[in-house]
């Protein structure tokens, strides 16, 4: 059995409570129905910047009647340092997804990013020492390799940094050892390559690639391609992230305390080739598509060239392994947007304890 195994067998005997923050987003519901569906008590967090109701929706749906009964969801802020506080009253665990995401989206707004990704995360980590949580598991970002240039990312080198959000998901990290040094907190941070998969937001000016293009394409839209096509990345799927989420939140490695770990698959995708597993999905899966093809225009500002993730320190420190590649990724995700995508499907509503802070 894999290490990931061991936890989900545990979890038949061992309940625990945890938080997920961001909670209404994609990779924050997925967490959510996943601890759900295995035995766990989870508190959700979300103020619905980003995230949507129908996501919380779909994921107690999913899980059925009975799991439902063990989430508890609070409609708050984690700018506001009594919510925190409130969120993290018994809880054993903190997986810490929310954040404003998107390089662009700082570029444009870097005061909002920051007030969010940095003073949300100081107050969620401080609130979650003041009530006694130790373990603290938060999403940093591969953005913070910034202009390096070497392949694949290795945690100990970054680069400058070349946008307001790689700097918030930095302090980040530089913040979770200090509180490991300072208060032997056991914070983990997990460095995401462009997670995809289902729940994925396609629509939006800072949408990412994979629905984005999924939404164009499946609506007879142009789809475009920043640069020459030939950008690169570690394109990872949710799977995958959920794994390495549950795997900090649980390990007993000490040596995983204050450590940065990459959460990819260990593989390098171009942008074109990328795009041309998509149309051959969905040429393979929905009736009547035919392959288009897209639009070239200039270098998105702020974007790294090449990435790929070296995942030999979150494989040794905690026992991770990527389940899914990039073509078992995509087919799973393309059979779920053109099911979600290509006709409204009605779903009840399980009525869940909303505490509003």
């Amino acid at each position: 059995m894999s290490a990931f195994d061991d936890v989900i067998d545990s979890f038949k005997t061992t309940q625990r409570k945890w938080l997920v923050t961001g909670v209404a987003g994609f990779i924050g519901s997925n967490l959510a129905e996943f601890l759900l569906r295995h035995n766990q008590l989870v508190v959700g967090v979300d103020n619905f910047s980003t995230g949507y109701r129908s996501n919380l929706d779909d994921m107690l749906f999913q899980v059925g009647v009975d799991a439902a009964k063990n989430f508890t969801f609070l409609e708050c802020d984690i700018v506001d340092f009594n919510s925190c506080l409130k969120a993290c009253r018994g809880v054993d665990i903190i997986l810490h997804q929310a954040a404003l995401g998107s390089v662009p989206r700082s570029i444009d707004d870097p005061v909002t990013s920051n007030l969010s990704n940095v003073t949300g995360f100081l107050n969620l980590l401080t609130a979650a020492k003041d009530s006694g949580v130790k373990r603290f598991v938060y999403a940093s970002s591969s953005s913070v390799y910034g202009d390096s240039q070497e392949l694949p990312k290795v945690e100990e080198r970054v680069g400058d940094l070349l946008s307001p959000y790689a700097v918030t998901k930095r302090v980040n990290e530089l913040y979770a050892g200090v509180f490991h040094k300072c208060y032997g907190m056991e914070p983990i941070g997990l460095r995401y390559f462009n997670v995809f998969g289902k729940r994925q937001d396609p629509n939006g000016a800072y949408a990412a690639v994979i629905p984005k293009w999924l939404g164009a394409l499946m609506g007879g839209e142009d789809v475009y391609i920043n640069g020459d096509g030939e950008t690169s990345r570690d394109f990872t799927y949710i799977d995958n992230v959920i794994q390495s989420n549950i795997l900090a939140g649980t390990t007993t490695n000490k040596k995983a305390f204050a450590e940065v770990f990459n959460a990819g698959i260990g593989g390098q995708l171009t942008l074109n080739d990328l795009y041309g597993s998509i149309n051959r999905e969905l040429e393979e899966n929905l009736d009547g598509f035919v392959a288009k093809k897209a639009i070239y225009r200039e270098f998105r500002a702020g974007d790294i060239r090449h990435s790929n993730a070296n995942i030999d320190k979150l494989k040794t420190v905690v026992g991770y392994r990527p389940t899914h590649d990039v073509d078992r990724g995509l087919s799973e995700s393309i059979k779920w947007y053109i099911q979600n995508l290509s006709k409204q499907s009605q779903k009840a509503s399980i009525q869940t304890d909303n505490t509003r802070l």
